[in-house]
């Protein structure tokens, strides 16, 4: 039977990331991303959601995602859903669901003013993957997407998520 584990996001980053090594000394970055939802309810008035999904980054895109993301900064996210279980210091049982990033692609562009409103930010650039064969590799085998002196400007309302 064939099964699907797979989140995508577009939202903007609500803590700057952190990262730790584990004991074999693989690097992790742990952060939190909120991505909003509007829509008019049956009045006609406009209505708002926000939700926060945490985000877990292991190995070279931990590094990275730790060295080019803070507060505030737009991304694009890929991975798979994963929910942690855990005894509490205080002994109960406690749950955590989150998203192991695969692939991220960094909206904000290096230099470029972040900002809160979403209304206020139409288009955004985003950054273009580099070419492998016309670029050093730079990139983990997951094709994280880094920085790139060409950008080219989209339309949030042209992504098809």
């Amino acid at each position: 039977m064939f099964s699907l584990n797979r989140a995508q996001i577009v939202g903007n980053l609500t803590r700057d990331p952190e990262l730790r090594n584990i004991p074999s000394g693989q690097a992790v970055t742990s952060f939190s991303v909120a991505t909003n939802r509007r829509w008019k309810d049956k009045d006609g008035n406009n209505q708002d959601q926000t939700e926060f999904h945490n985000v877990v980054a292991w190995g070279k895109l931990a590094e990275i995602s730790n060295q080019y993301l803070k507060k505030g900064n737009k991304v694009y996210l890929e991975g798979r859903m994963q929910t942690r279980t855990w005894d509490g210091q205080d002994g109960t049982k406690r749950n955590r669901t989150e998203i192991v990033a695969e692939n991220m692609i960094f909206l904000t562009p290096k230099g470029e003013p972040m900002t809160h409103d979403s209304e206020t930010q139409e288009e955004v650039k985003i950054e273009e993957v580099p070419d492998d064969s016309a670029a050093p590799k730079a990139q983990d085998e997951k094709k994280s997407s880094t920085k790139s002196d060409d950008l080219d400007e989209i339309n949030l309302d042209d992504i098809p998520f």
